[in-house]
């Protein structure tokens, strides 16, 4: 971990800046109604997961370019991880990976209590074969034709729960790479009955308080059609499934301009928005860093959040999912969370009551203006002042850079050579 000396010291040479730009802000926010100090508490209340896989550097189809201080197992990720909330106290849960970051579940709880970290969903992996697997996911693995394969993803998935429940999760998310690069080369038709089917078995397993997410991708790896392609297949499946189950929606798992804030606020009335993995594209399934490409769009998804807040058994998970190909993957990683925290504040500063009147009367320019007015608050103070109120740096990413932690565990890990390219 950084030395919280450091941290401190890091803080005071921007505390005096800061305090002027928050009370400057404050004053603004007054005029509008706004008490900033309940903006602030309300974003310092709020968390967003890491994916363990994500403090590794990721991957093109054709390359992968291992950076220094690569992590080794997930005792080293759950170590970055915790330097990343440590620094922006805002990203207090890992997301684990089976089988990647399978080991005895009492050490993972006695590392992350060590680093200060709680667990969020179990992710499975039926997107891969492993070198112990019996039988092949080549043409798919809860969807495949052969029964046997279909048992044996089933039994992963279930091996995931067991896991979680040890280490005190409360989710399980299901994302398959399941369908035809082919026409002809599968029955869309049966092909989806056959996921049903396993995903019924999967639903069984469940603890009665846990919550099962499905997750939709346009493409890839199949490219012709996916088994889970879009969010009113996604739909189907919670809804077949029973009350635990919900929809997950991966910013980057869509078509480029389709309206996500839409398909949001569609699957909140629906009662089955699960959560999100948050990122960002230009041209398809990207996984850029949240919010680089179209930080308009990520408030846009915020705002019908907010106004869903409050209401009954509303509690989406937030999860990070990039791949941080040219940058150091931890930076990557403070910044997406502050650009999340960023894309809430922005959201709860929209006034509802003008936004409501103005769509009553069909004033479509006063409407959109109301929504950028709170898009176009710099609302950096109320971040930054809540990271100092919790002892985390003003400035995470010059704070980490001072403290030296990538130069000293690249000390520590033997260095990685790159190799094929893919997800790492």
């Amino acid at each position: 971990m950084i030395d919280t000396d450091l941290i401190a010291s890091e803080n005071a040479g921007r505390g005096k800046t800061l305090a002027s730009e928050y009370e400057a802000l404050g004053d603004q926010l007054d005029r509008r109604g706004i008490a900033i100090d309940d903006i602030k508490r309300k974003v310092a209340a709020y968390g967003v997961a890491i994916p363990s896989w994500g403090v590794g550097t990721g991957g093109t189809r054709f390359a992968r370019f291992p950076g220094k201080g690569e992590p080794r197992d997930i005792f080293d990720k759950l170590s970055d991880c915790g330097v990343i909330h440590q620094v922006t106290a805002a990203t207090p849960n890992v997301s684990l990976h089976i089988p990647w970051d399978k080991t005895d579940p009492r050490a993972l709880r006695d590392k992350a209590g060590e680093v200060g970290l709680g667990f969020d969903a179990m992710n499975s992996n039926t997107f891969q074969d492993q070198p112990d697997q019996k039988l092949s996911y080549k043409f798919g693995s809860l969807s495949h034709t052969d029964a046997a394969v279909r048992q044996q993803a089933v039994a992963h998935n279930l091996e995931c729960i067991e896991i979680g429940q040890a280490i005190g999760s409360k989710a399980l998310t299901v994302w398959v790479g399941d369908g035809s690069n082919f026409p002809g080369q599968t029955d869309l038709t049966r092909q989806f009955d056959r996921y049903l089917d396993a995903m019924e078995q999967v639903y069984a397993g469940l603890p009665d308080d846990w919550r099962l997410f499905t997750e939709h991708k346009m493409f890839e790896p199949a490219f012709y059609s996916t088994v889970v392609q879009d969010w009113g297949s996604n739909l189907m499946i919670a809804q077949h499934l029973g009350a635990k189950a919900f929809c997950l929606v991966d910013l980057g798992h869509h078509a480029p301009n389709v309206n996500i804030e839409m398909i949001v606020a569609r699957l909140i009335r629906a009662g089955k928005l699960g959560g999100f993995h948050f990122n960002d594209s230009k041209y398809g399934d990207d996984d850029l860093d949240t919010g680089c490409i179209d930080p308009y769009r990520l408030f846009l998804v915020f705002n019908e959040l907010a106004i869903a807040e409050g209401n009954p058994d509303f509690r989406p998970a937030h999860m990070l999912d990039q791949s941080h190909n040219v940058t150091d993957p931890m930076e990557s990683l403070m910044v997406s969370a502050m650009e999340v925290q960023r894309a809430y504040a922005q959201a709860l500063l929209v006034d509802r009551q003008a936004l409501a009147g103005y769509q009553d009367a069909n004033d479509a320019l006063m409407a959109t203006t109301t929504l950028k007015t709170a898009f176009r608050t710099d609302v950096e103070p109320i971040l930054a002042m809540a990271r100092a109120d919790q002892g985390a740096a003003i400035d995470p990413v010059a704070t980490f850079r001072a403290s030296g932690y990538r130069q000293r565990v690249a000390q520590e890990r033997p260095e990685v050579t790159g190799a094929g390219g893919g997800i790492v």
